[in-house]
């Protein structure tokens, strides 16, 4: 928004929200009313392909902000190191053009004009290409008649054809987005072969000096009348140079992740801006877009590469999210066992070419070996099949069950045991799961449920309750014989087995069963322990979110959600990995490594991690 918003600064339908797309309705009916009334000879084929056209020009710069935000996260010919937030991602929402641009440019650059209108195009200082059309919408009217011009003299001079519109148009986005990018990609070879396209071409660093001093280089794509009137940024050369030639730069600390769902594409941080800034959520409108998200599957199963995600800041360290390109039900497929494992250690072994403190690893990265294994006598197509229904079968339910409690690769045991001289370390954060949780139970209560797969964090919590002096109740026989083998002395005497009467405090990992919700009673807080939360089955209890923590403002370049946590909330396992860097534990915690629960938990809160509170709406 602009400082000082002006008339026609927000646009007419603003108002209209999501529902803003009904505008189009006038023309969709008067098209198909045209086409199912006029004859043959008097219909206009034409109106049919703008829909297509604009389908076009969305995915054209779509995949020129996925490109920029993904060569902005590996950081090589990357020009302005400054950080984009959530705030910047919800706003965001030739011949006498050029001439003319240019001036009604520097009018928009004086102080009444930038307050109220073009203040906010400059709102960000870092650009993507998003950036390139993101004006108030008096300045999108001028912008309108200033283009139409070539397209109304190919009109008047009778030259006009749907060819030359289209291609017209394509070129101003393709221009705009390209010169939006926040890295340097222009080739140097380029301007040697034909010296005059300086003068005639602008780069990516060139117009982002523009968004960076705000005084210099106002052409729209030709720097021409910048040279001609002496507003030309004099250091827009050497930018050019030392972008051109910037190397990837190596992060001091990174986040292993996966896919999850099939959608979960789109809600990444190199998918849709708006999906990515959000919790994840499903949207109906997603459904439109299977083929591409069929086609984005078959990719991730046939090409195999960890790819770069998103990039952090938190103090003086640098930040990495790597995510292994499969999605949550190949972790339970026997066949996909191998290239999974082959995938995480190629990135470890990766990070530690690169130089990297510390990888964490987080979601399924953890799971065993031994539990994939155990889908070989199940066919293939029948684990998918019951994996992709809404409510667990029991043998995806057992499967899960042995992968979290064996732990692909034991919680990265596999890869310690394979490189033993690992100067990486690699963290699954279960030692700050468990303290969150801990964290997380109400002061005063003195009773708890534990229902889920017993994993490390379970048995971890199970014993530290124990030891404390709360009562711990299981529902089942099988889990309750489990824990008591692993209680030692008097902490054996507050696990109880009960299926009557439960606490009203329920810590609830992968497992746990819809009819199991039903039973507890009205105003139970069920806080998760597992990386995946329960699906929510009663709206007079509260839900806790899986075990997370706000992360503090100094963490720079937060401009996306972690799957299904809110806004600048990070999960147990990403921030252990951060503390691991930050305080320089020079060790391992994988495998059955655990480390020192309440030392990690006050690490957090003096790096500024907070707890959070229950975020589900309160019970009635």
């Amino acid at each position: 928004m602009a400082s000082k918003p002006g008339i026609l600064t927000d646009w007419p339908w603003t108002w209209l929200g999501s529902y803003k797309y009904v505008v189009l309705a006038p023309w969709v009916i008067h098209s198909t009313y045209s086409y199912m009334v006029k004859d043959k000879s008097e219909r206009d084929f034409s109106q049919f392909l703008i829909f297509p056209f604009l389908l076009s020009r969305m995915l054209h710069n779509q995949i020129w902000i996925s490109l920029s935000r993904y060569r902005t996260a590996k950081g090589n010919n990357r020009i302005v190191d400054k950080n984009i937030e959530f705030e910047q991602v919800i706003e965001k929402g030739t011949g006498p053009v050029e001439f003319l641009y240019y001036w009604l440019h520097r009018a928009l650059h004086h102080h009444f004009l930038y307050s109220r209108y073009h203040s906010h195009h400059h709102s960000s200082i870092v650009t993507e290409p998003i950036t390139s059309v993101i004006h108030p919408f008096g300045e999108h009217i001028a912008y309108f008649v200033l283009f139409a011009i070539p397209l109304l003299t190919t009109l008047w001079t009778g030259t006009a054809s749907l060819l030359s519109f289209a291609g017209y148009i394509t070129y101003i986005d393709f221009m705009n987005n390209m010169g939006h990018c926040n890295f340097e990609h222009i080739p140097k070879w380029l301007f040697s072969i034909f010296p005059p396209l300086k003068y005639l071409m602008y780069t990516p660093s060139y117009h982002s000096l523009h968004h960076t001093q705000f005084r210099t280089n106002y052409s729209l794509f030709m720097p021409f009348y910048d040279y001609i009137y002496g507003t030309m940024d004099k250091s827009s050369d050497a930018l050019y140079e030392s972008s051109l030639h910037r190397k990837e730069e190596a992060p001091d600390v990174v986040h292993l992740t996966h896919l999850t769902t099939p959608e979960s594409i789109y809600h990444m941080r190199l998918g849709f801006a708006y999906l990515a800034s959000e919790p994840h959520k499903s949207k109906w409108y997603l459904w439109l877009m299977w083929p591409v998200t069929v086609w984005s599957m078959m990719v991730t199963w046939i090409y195999g590469r960890t790819f770069i995600v998103e990039r952090n800041i938190f103090k003086h360290l640098k930040l990495q999210t790597w995510a292994v390109p499969k999605y949550s039900i190949q972790y339970y497929m026997q066949w996909q066992r191998e290239s999974i494992n082959n995938l995480i250690e190629d990135a470890i072994l990766e990070a530690e070419e690169k130089g990297v403190k510390v990888l964490s690893l987080g979601l399924l990265n953890q799971a065993s070996e031994k539990a994939v294994q155990a889908t070989r006598p199940f066919p293939r197509i029948m684990i998918f099949s019951f994996a992709s229904t809404k409510k667990m079968h029991p043998l995806i339910a057992v499967l899960i069950h042995v992968i979290q409690e064996e732990g692909l690769n034991r919680n990265g045991e596999l890869f310690l045991r394979r490189h033993p001289q690992l100067k990486v370390k690699l963290v699954d954060g279960s030692s700050l799961a468990v303290a969150i949780v801990l964290n997380s139970i109400p002061k005063g209560t003195t009773q708890v449920v534990l229902r889920g797969n017993l994993t490390k964090v379970a048995y971890s919590i199970a014993l530290a309750l124990c030891k404390g002096g709360i009562q711990v109740f299981t529902l089942h026989e099988n889990e309750y014989k489990k824990l008591k083998e692993k209680l030692i002395g008097d902490a054996g005497n507050n696990l109880v087995l009960s299926k009557h009467n439960p606490p009203k405090t329920w810590l609830v990992g992968d497992g746990l069963r819809e009819d199991e919700q039903l039973k507890a009673s009205k105003g139970t807080v069920f806080i998760p322990f597992s990386q995946f939360p329960p699906k929510k089955m009663r709206k007079d209890c509260l839900y806790n979110t899986t075990p997370a923590m706000l992360a503090p403002k100094h963490l720079e370049n937060v401009d996306s959600c972690e799957n299904w946590l809110p806004r600048r909330v990070m999960s147990a396992w990403r921030i252990a990995g951060i503390l691991h860097g930050m305080e320089d534990w020079n060790m391992h915690e994988c495998g059955n490594m655990m480390f020192d629960i309440e030392k990690i938990w006050q690490a957090s809160l003096e790096h500024g991690f907070r707890p959070l509170t229950v975020s589900a709406e309160k019970a009635n």
